[in-house]
C-alpha cells in the first residue's frame, strides 16, 4: 500500500507540474552596417563573434517573461561589416516546479525554444543587408545554464534567473 500512496504522490506532483507558452514575440531589433558600401569591395574573411544573454522578468504568480538576446559582429580585418542583435521574448506560465527545477527551465528550458526564432530573425536580417547567409549554430542552453550555475557558486551567488554568456 505504500507503493501505490507514494505512486499516487507522484503522480499527483506531476499533474500539478504546468508549463504554458502564452506569447512569444521579438521584443528588439537592431541590424548595423557601419562600414557599407565598402564592405562590399572586400575580400570576405569575416571574424564572427556571436553573444549570449538570457533575462528573466516575473510578471505574477507562475507568470514570466524570458528575453533572450543575441548579438552577433561580424569584422573583416578591424573594420566591423555588419552588427544585428535580437531580443526574442516570450511570456510563460510555470508552476508546480521546485525552485531548482523552475530556474532550470527559465534558464534553460525557454531560452531553446527562443533560440530558432532568433536565428529565422538575425539570418534575414544579414540577408536583407546585403551580405552571405549566416545561419547561427544551435547552442546547448543546458551546458551553458550549467556553466552559468558553477560560475554564480564560485561568485558566492544565489539567483540564476539572469545569465549572460
Amino acid at each position: 500500500m505504500a507503493e501505490e500512496e507514494q505512486a499516487s504522490e507522484t503522480n499527483n506532483e506531476a499533474a500539478e507540474q504546468q508549463f504554458i507558452i502564452q506569447k512569444i514575440y521579438c521584443k528588439d531589433v537592431s541590424f548595423e552596417t557601419p562600414n557599407s558600401p565598402e564592405m562590399f569591395t572586400l575580400k570576405w574573411e569575416p571574424e564572427l563573434k556571436v553573444d549570449l544573454h538570457t533575462a528573466v522578468n516575473p510578471l505574477g504568480p507562475d507568470v514570466f517573461e524570458v528575453v533572450l538576446t543575441v548579438t552577433v559582429t561580424v569584422k573583416v580585418g578591424d573594420k566591423t561589416a555588419f552588427l544585428a542583435e535580437v531580443e526574442q521574448a516570450g511570456i510563460f506560465n510555470v508552476s508546480g516546479f521546485e525552485k531548482t527545477q523552475l530556474d532550470a527551465m527559465l534558464g534553460s528550458y525557454c531560452p531553446n525554444l527562443l533560440f530558432p526564432y532568433v536565428r529565422e530573425v538575425i539570418s534575414e536580417l544579414v540577408n536583407k543587408g546585403g551580405f552571405p547567409q549566416l545561419i547561427l549554430q544551435p547552442v546547448n542552453f543546458e551546458a551553458v545554464y550549467a556553466q552559468h550555475l558553477q560560475q554564480r557558486q564560485e561568485e558566492g551567488d544565489a539567483p540564476a534567473t539572469d545569465a549572460v554568456h
